[in-house]
Parts: structure tokens; C-alpha cells; sequence
């Protein structure tokens, strides 16, 4: 089982949080993506073992290869 920790990260999103962030939403959309292939294709097995996605997910966002993108939301304004 290898370690990744969030502060090997923080090299390419700037900062632990935003690191962990990141990895988490690319690990719901892995998880996302499986879902779809395997109720598109029966055929194909969800048994065999494989790397968990959200090692996956960290994995590539301390290498780097992923590409995000901040954006500012502004919270609605409530009427008094």
C-alpha cells in the first residue's frame, strides 16, 4: 500500500486543503464513470480486485496531471 500524503499535494494545487479537495471530487467522478461502465456493459466484471480510486485520485494529483480550475461563487442574498 503506498502513502500519499496531502502535503505531497500541496506541490501542485498550492495547498493541502485544496489538494485533498481536488483528489476527492476526481474519486467521486472515477467512481462515477465505473458506475456507468458497468451498467453499460454487463459483461464486464466488478469483482476483480483493483486500486482504490481515491489512491488513484490522490495518486494523480500529486503527480500533477490533473488540470482544475477555481471558481468564485457569491452566496445568495437573502431579503430581510
Amino acid at each position: 500500500m503506498r502513502v500519499v500524503t496531502p502535503g505531497q499535494a500541496a506541490r501542485h494545487t498550492g495547498s493541502k486543503y485544496l489538494g485533498v479537495l481536488v483528489a476527492a471530487k476526481m474519486a467521486r467522478n472515477l467512481n462515477e464513470l465505473r458506475r456507468n461502465e458497468l451498467a453499460e456493459d454487463p459483461t464486464v466484471s466488478g469483482d476483480e480486485p483493483r486500486e482504490k480510486l481515491t489512491t488513484i485520485a490522490i495518486e494523480e494529483v500529486r503527480e500533477g496531471t490533473v488540470k482544475f480550475t477555481l471558481t468564485s461563487r457569491q452566496r445568495p442574498i437573502i431579503p430581510s
